[in-house]
């Protein structure tokens, strides 16, 4: 394992950095001057985490990236200067965790992130020009928690998000454009926390939001907008903690909520 975090006088590794051969993880978060990574990078077949939160610096990423086909774990939060995702990170099929969080000028998720299929986590929280997700998303079937908090942009989900088996966390939190989730969400069978707290644009709840039998946590915290909660939350019988804290128009539960026995 390789630290060099908050090294904020660092500006480049030497490329005999790719004669690490055992090297697992290289953690660089915190450079805040660094800014190239040598295409020797390419060599290091056993790394399994690379890091590069806060590298704010780092202009771009060399395409031999795509040769850590063992790479499991890759953190690009606050890479503010890139506006899409090399294509090259397709390429990563073993890969298990993304973090793209706080790219600021991310508009759109490339149709090959569906080509990660090992993936398990995918963070997109606070890349506010983010507008929407691809339909190839639908192939993460590994993939059990999305983070999309605070994408200010995002308006929908599309349908596609339903053939997501595997997804056992969801959240939402402050996606203030969001006005509503799609008809069929009932289907994300696995599913545990669901948090759209702050979504101020969200009125209503599906109906068929009652059929999330593993549904255990429920928030609704300051959707300002929500008016009333679907007679259908009385068969989430796995629900054990539901927030509706600052709901300002909400009047009334519904007499079945009654039966939620281990709230």
């Amino acid at each position: 394992m390789l630290y060099l975090y908050e090294c904020s006088k660092l500006k480049e590794l030497l490329t005999s950095i790719g004669q690490l051969m055992a090297l697992q993880k290289l953690n660089l978060s915190g450079c805040s001057d660094f800014k190239k990574l040598p295409t020797s990078i390419g060599q290091l077949t056993t790394l399994q985490k690379l890091y590069l939160f806060k590298c704010s610096e780092l202009k771009e990423l060399p395409t031999s990236i795509g040769q850590l086909t063992g790479l499991q774990e890759l953190n690009l939060s606050c890479y503010f200067e890139l506006k899409e995702l090399p294509t090259f990170i397709g390429q990563l099929t073993a890969l298990q965790k993304l973090d793209l969080s706080r790219w600021s000028k991310l508009k759109q998720l490339p149709t090959f992130i569906g080509q990660l299929i090992a993936l398990q986590e995918l963070n997109l929280s606070r890349c506010s020009k983010l507008k929407e997700l691809p339909t190839s998303i639908d192939q993460l079937m590994t993939l059990q928690t999305l983070y999309l908090y605070e994408c200010s942009k995002l308006k929908e989900l599309l349908t596609s998000i339903i053939q997501l088996i595997a997804l056992q966390t969801l959240y939402l939190y402050e996606c203030s454009k969001l006005k509503e989730l799609p008809t069929s969400i009932d289907q994300l069978t696995a599913l545990q926390t669901l948090n759209l707290s702050g979504c101020s644009e969200l009125k209503e709840l599906p109906t068929f939001i009652g059929q999330l039998m593993t549904l255990q946590q429920l928030y609704l915290f300051k959707c300002s907008k929500l008016k009333e909660l679907p007679t259908s939350i009385d068969q989430l019988t796995a629900l054990q903690e539901l927030d509706l804290s600052w709901c300002s128009k909400l009047k009334e539960l519904p007499t079945s909520i009654g039966q939620l026995t281990i709230l």
